[in-house]
């Protein structure tokens, strides 16, 4: 299989091979989901609140995908994610595969003329990434990434008082993502093989993450690097991938930076913390509490509250229930598929996946900002290896 070329790419425009309701106007789109472990499953539970069908599931072996698709109330269980992701009877594939199936299935979706979401990393080379991204643009098709925790409506209240000049000039972002899942030398996952995740983990699976989301934020981007790893032994002499990353770094409008990453941090779950120091005030935004901002300035200091009625149009817009009714991860990832879902609705109806004039962003990472993760993921390996400063593309 290769990415070299765009002859048997649906053309822009080109309708789902079904031709069915599902695949054009407002009609709901029907969904299948390649990989049923737990980001599988959560993928589902999203698309279900978004309103469309789940038309079936693969996993690893075409019984586990019998099972899963009993035990989650699915119809349809393919005997293969290379079936399911060229079917005609589906118009958006979700992949959440192990990462090494990633590049494979995007390709065989894209050019089956299928809308995309694959679970990052995209791929775990930059030039598959690369060219990943350039057969969706060609394709006419969305492709999307879930870096949902852009969909926290107040990491986007964060973006929207650095774009409007609230914060002032963006000097410093600092931060981390912290958990603990894998602290013991007995524990163990398939992203723990590099054969299976790829060269990397905790930065690839969770420091993409918050490099995506701060630059997000910010509008800034990294511009140059530099790394140390550290990976703990595993038991029986397993070979792994790094457990921790610190990272230094510059962008390209003058800031400076830092985060420190790790999946060996005890009692932290899924702490994904950040701060944008500007010349005006700080803000601060932490996953784990995702119901308030710190903005900090040299006169007072407050936490803003998540309101819909007080804040920015778009975290209101992400702010689906009233203040005091908590929002989460899942919250984010139910409005990260709904816009997916209502850009492909439009693509389908306009032949392109290019938003219409006028028409608002919507948050969401494409393919494209998800083959810059990659990127960025290789500058940190390489930086890691041999000491120095990396340049990011």
């Amino acid at each position: 299989m290769s990415l070299s070329g765009p002859d048997d790419t649906n053309p822009p425009g080109t309708p789902s091979s079904s031709g069915t309701p599902g695949a054009t106007g407002g009609a709901a789109l029907r969904t299948a989901i390649a990989g049923t472990g737990m980001i599988g499953r959560v993928h589902l539970d999203a698309v279900r609140r978004s309103g469309a069908p789940v038309v079936g599931v693969s996993a690893s072996t075409p019984a586990r995908a019998k099972e899963a698709a009993a035990a989650l109330g699915v119809d349809r269980a393919f005997d293969s994610s290379e079936e399911l992701v060229t079917s005609d009877d589906v118009d958006v594939v979700h992949i959440c595969t192990p990462n090494d199936a990633h590049a494979r299935l995007a390709e065989l979706a894209l050019r089956a003329g299928k809308h995309v979401v694959c679970e990052k990393p995209l791929t775990t080379s930059s030039a598959t990434a690369g060219a990943l991204a350039e057969l969706a643009a060609r394709s006419g098709k969305v492709a999307a990434v879930p870096f949902v925790y852009r969909y926290h409506p107040m990491a986007a209240e964060a973006r929207a008082r650095v774009r409007d000049g609230r914060a002032g000039d963006v000097r410093l972002v600092h931060g981390h993502y912290l958990q603990d899942w894998l602290l013991l030398p007995e524990d163990t996952n398939w992203r723990v093989d590099a054969a299976a995740g790829g060269p990397s983990r905790a930065f690839a699976d969770i420091g993409s993450h918050w490099c995506d989301l701060v630059e997000w934020v910010t509008g800034h981007r990294i511009a140059e690097l530099t790394a140390l790893t550290q990976t703990v032994p595993r038991a029986g002499g397993t070979p792994a991938t790094e457990d921790v990353v610190q990272l230094l770094f510059r962008t390209d409008l003058g800031a400076s930076g830092s985060v420190t990453v790790s999946q060996i941090s005890p009692g932290r779950k899924n702490r994904l913390w950040f701060e944008v120091d500007g010349t005006r005030t700080s803000l601060a935004f932490d996953q784990e509490a995702p119901e308030s901002l710190f903005v900090g300035s040299r006169g007072e200091n407050a936490a803003v509250l998540r309101d819909p009625a007080t804040l920015s149009p778009e975290a209101a817009r992400l702010s689906v229930v009233p203040g005091g009714h908590p929002m989460g991860y899942l919250d984010c990832f139910a409005a990260f598929v709904r816009d997916v879902h209502a850009a492909a609705r439009a693509a389908d109806a306009s032949g392109t996946a290019d938003p219409a004039p006028g028409a608002p962003a919507t948050p969401f990472a494409t393919f494209a900002d998800a083959a810059r993760m990659v990127r960025l993921t290789e500058a940190v390996l390489g930086s890691a290896e041999d000491r120095t400063w990396k340049e990011v593309s």
